[in-house]
Parts: structure tokens; C-alpha cells; sequence
């Protein structure tokens, strides 16, 4: 299983929110490249960025951040938040992005994801964030009235790298792993599922992997490791 620590971006700083609410912000970081410094010396393979504010507005905001991590290190990165367009996807890849996370246009114009997709195979991540059962867009401020596994079937065999399945009413607040909500839509898919929100401890990434059914890929490390719920060594030695 792979772990993705997140770094958070908002107004340039690696931050923590409850539930997505910017309000709620709390700074763990003033310098994003020294985060991913840390997480690449904690031995992790991966890093998540999201651009928080750029979720909202539906552009970069954080962009100068984002690049600076690009800049600090070598591992690779995936990046979410405000993508919105084939441009936008394609500048991002070209400055070193790894994979990049779709979310609002998932639900919004599937067909650009789709046509992402076939551009850059596996470096295409689908967002399925999901608040009350259903999925959640435009930097999670607006609900849609489709379910996660139906949004998630929308790109079978359309060469997406990965699902990001994020329980919104878990996140950031340490509540654990729903680990059934996962598991549900990875045994409904073919495409790899990571789990977001709400992991609290190394428990939660045992039970992701002692579960029945079609293995959870990966999992994102957020606030319980800023706050040391849980330590790079644990985190890395339960999922390998």
C-alpha cells in the first residue's frame, strides 16, 4: 500500500482544515518546500498537494508554492485543486507533476477527464469526494446529487491512475477510516482506490488492509501525522 502524506496549500502555507471549511485552517508550515523536504526524510514515496484555495476559485492560486515544492525535491507529487482545463492539466505535467487529480470536472465534464486520460495514461487521478452519500465539487462548497460508485464507474477503462475516495465528514477530524465506504467502491471498480479522511492512527491502515475484497491502493496521511497521532516509521512499517 502506498501513503501520501498531504500538504495542504492556503494562502502559500501547508495548513489543516475540519471538513474542507478554509475557515478552519490551522498552519502546520509557513514553507511548503521544507514540508515536502520533511516527508521525502521521512521516507515516503509520494507526496499530496492540494491548493485549497484554487479549489474554490476553480484556478492556481497557490501555484508559486506548488512549484517550489516541485523544485525542492524528487519524488513524485500529485496535485489537485482548481485544475479545471486540457491547458491547466498540461502545464502542470510539464512542470513536473506526476499525477494530476480531477475533481469538479469529474462530475461537471467527464468527457475532459476522459480525454485527459487518453493524453496522459496513468498520470490522471480522479477526486470523489463525498459529504452525506453524495459527491461534493467546486472545492467541496457544492453538492451534486450523484453517488461516489456512480461517479467512479464514469472512467473505467478510461486509463485513470487512481480514485481518491475522500468521506469529507471524516476529514481532518480524526474520526478513523469508514473502511466499508472504500472498500465498497473498490470492489465496484478496477480502477485503484485511495482512501482520504479521517485516518486517525496506524489501526486505520491496518484495518484498510485487513479488509475482505479488492485491496485499497493507498491511503492519505493528513492531520494525524502533522499532530503526531501517527509516526512516518509506523505509518510506513504497517503498510508494507
Amino acid at each position: 500500500m502506498i501513503l501520501y502524506p498531504a500538504i495542504d496549500l492556503k494562502d502559500g502555507q501547508c495548513v489543516r482544515v475540519l471538513h474542507g471549511v478554509l475557515d478552519t485552517a490551522t498552519v502546520f508550515n509557513t514553507s511548503p518546500p521544507d514540508q515536502a523536504t520533511q516527508i521525502v526524510n521521512d521516507g515516503f514515496q509520494w507526496i499530496h498537494v492540494i491548493d485549497l484555495n484554487g479549489a474554490v476559485q476553480g484556478k492556481a492560486v497557490n501555484a508559486d508554492a506548488v512549484q517550489d515544492i516541485l523544485n525542492a525535491v524528487s519524488i513524485p507529487i500529485q496535485l489537485g485543486g482548481g485544475i479545471r482545463t486540457l491547458a491547466d492539466i498540461e502545464r502542470w505535467i510539464e512542470a513536473g507533476v506526476s499525477r494530476v487529480i480531477l475533481g469538479t470536472l469529474a462530475v461537471r465534464e467527464p468527457q475532459i477527464v476522459k480525454e485527459a486520460a487518453k493524453l496522459w495514461p496513468e498520470q490522471i487521478a480522479v477526486s470523489v469526494d463525498v459529504r452525506g452519500g453524495k459527491v461534493a465539487v467546486q472545492g467541496w462548497t457544492e453538492s451534486s446529487d450523484l453517488d461516489a460508485v456512480t461517479v467512479s464507474k464514469r472512467f473505467e477503462d478510461a486509463g485513470v491512475g487512481a480514485l481518491i475516495i475522500t468521506d469529507i465528514d471524516r476529514d481532518g477530524a480524526l474520526l478513523g477510516f469508514n473502511v466499508e465506504a472504500f472498500g465498497a467502491i473498490a470492489d465496484a471498480v478496477t480502477i485503484p482506490v485511495i482512501a482520504a479522511g479521517g485516518l486517525a492512527s496506524v489501526d486505520d491502515i491496518t484495518r484498510l488492509k485487513a479488509r475482505k475484497g479488492v485491496p485499497i491502493a493507498g491511503a492519505v496521511l493528513g492531520r494525524a501525522l502533522y499532530t503526531g497521532g501517527i509516526t512516518p516509521a509506523q505509518a510506513l512499517a504497517v503498510a508494507a
